[in-house]
């Protein structure tokens, strides 16, 4: 069970990032105290964590003042994000113990192979997918042999679509057809990627390990992209829609 400074500071974060509060907006503890009805203790712990996290920052008096992210600032760490999955699959090409984990990578593969064929992309399917997508990266990370890697993809994984293993999916899309279809199709290019990566893990092809995995993190950016070609300007909640499931 969460202390109550982590859920109270996990219920703020989301306040933040779906824009309940305004930017620069003055953070007051006992606003805050009587809106969750909690002491001020809870409430000094939980801003602490948000103001490591970047999302609040400390004025030149007392209290704190709203800093949430912008789309820029999500694609940046996005990209960050990729680079530490892709040291981390090196990494674990070059491990003398990364055939105790290949087990785990592969069966992923597959659970998401079953999934794709079944051709079904309703909520208990998309969380499968990415319930195995998740197993699949975290692996990786964990069994890289080096903690910091995994330490910092951590520390932004509050940001939408940041969370490891995290996919896209846009609602509208999957309305049609056409888009399921597309959409499954887009799904057998990743999972065809997890194949490639586990093989260069499993032969210890480290340079190929990680291009691949470079790779594989970017089409996330790429996928962004296409949504905003839209008219409106992509937004923060658009993000989260296009994550959450």
């Amino acid at each position: 069970m969460e202390s109550i400074d982590t859920e109270l500071a996990a219920q703020i974060r989301s306040d933040i990032i779906l824009g309940a509060y305004g930017e620069k907006e003055r953070l007051s503890e006992a606003r805050l105290c009587d809106t969750h009805s909690v002491s001020r203790t809870p409430v000094r712990l939980a801003l602490r964590m948000l103001e490591h996290e970047g999302l609040i920052r400390r004025s030149e008096g007392r209290g704190y003042f709203v800093n949430a992210p912008k789309v820029n600032d999500i694609l940046q760490a996005v990209l960050v994000r990729g680079h530490l999955e892709s040291l981390a699959a090196r990494l674990m090409a070059q491990s003398p113990g990364r055939h105790n984990m290949l087990p785990n990578l592969e069966a992923a593969i597959d659970e998401i192979d079953r999934l794709i064929m079944a051709g079904k992309m309703d909520d208990a399917s998309l969380r499968a997918m990415q319930g195995k997508n998740a197993a699949f990266h975290r692996t990786i990370l964990e069994g890289c042999g080096n903690d910091y890697v995994g330490f910092t993809c951590s520390r932004i994984s509050h940001l939408p679509m940041l969370e490891v293993g995290a996919m896209m999916f846009d609602r509208q899309v999957l309305s049609t057809t056409d888009g399921i279809e597309r959409s499954l199709f887009r799904l057998k290019l990743g999972n065809s990627q997890h194949k490639v990566i586990f093989e260069a893990i499993q032969s210890g092809d480290a340079v190929r390990a990680e291009g691949v995995m470079r790779e594989h993190s970017n089409t996330m950016v790429e996928y962004i992209k296409v949504f905003e070609k839209r008219d409106e300007e992509l937004t923060i909640k658009d993000l989260i829609g296009y994550s959450e499931l």
